[in-house]
């Protein structure tokens, strides 16, 4: 059975919240959905001061594990533009699995989370691709036959690079991801592992 894992990092629960909509995607296509995080970096004594949300349930994931999925699905709050450090930090260690070409071929897609309209959702993702290219997996997105990332009618995040959601925790109150958001993080779940099924089927053809 395909085996995708939903790897996220979230700081107030924004991210973490869509990673749950996309392991819910990928259980509806009928794979194994397994959601891990990343390891902190930021210092006990900050995070209580900054609220951050300590009680995510998620395991802590390893480099060396990320071999045994057919696809990751990566999720990272925006930090200027760019993925969050802690994200980064975990993939600067994939050294070992790139050498041995253990994630060529693997299906890499990404959401993201950021604190405004236009604050680098877009950029988020896509520098992210270029690693997940680095790393040799298959790049995947948000099709347009999610047509939830074209409504006018509401404030809403998504576009064909993946799935998004607007955070809102500074100025005026802490948004949650809205429901069209979580379609779009659910959309993109059932996707990805409708892919890494039909990608893993022809490899076991082809080595039949």
């Amino acid at each position: 059975m395909t085996k995708v894992l939903v790897l996220y990092y979230s700081s107030y629960g924004h991210i973490e919240a869509m990673a749950e909509a996309v392991a819910a995607g990928v259980k509806e296509a009928g794979a194994v959905a397994m959601i891990k995080r990343v390891p902190e970096l930021v210092p006990e004594s900050v995070m209580a001061k900054a609220g951050y949300k300590r009680d995510q349930s998620a395991e802590i994931a390893t480099v060396a594990e990320l071999a045994d999925y057919d696809a990751i699905i990566f999720g990272t709050p925006t930090r200027f533009g760019n993925m969050a450090s802690q994200m980064k930090n975990f993939l600067d260690q994939c050294g070992g699995l790139w050498f041995e070409n253990r994630l060529v071929g693997k299906v890499g897609s990404v959401f993201t989370s950021t604190g405004s309209q236009h604050g680098g959702q877009e950029s988020t993702i896509l520098s992210t691709h270029i690693v997940l290219m680095h790393l040799g997996m298959v790049v995947v997105g948000l099709p347009y036959t999610f047509q939830g990332q074209m409504r006018m009618d509401e404030i809403t995040g998504g576009s064909p690079y993946g799935a998004s959601t607007l955070v809102d925790d500074g100025h005026g109150g802490d948004r949650r991801p809205s429901a069209n958001e979580l379609e779009g993080a659910r959309f993109q779940g059932r996707h990805v592992a409708q892919i890494a099924r039909a990608l893993t089927a022809a490899r076991l053809r082809e080595a039949a």
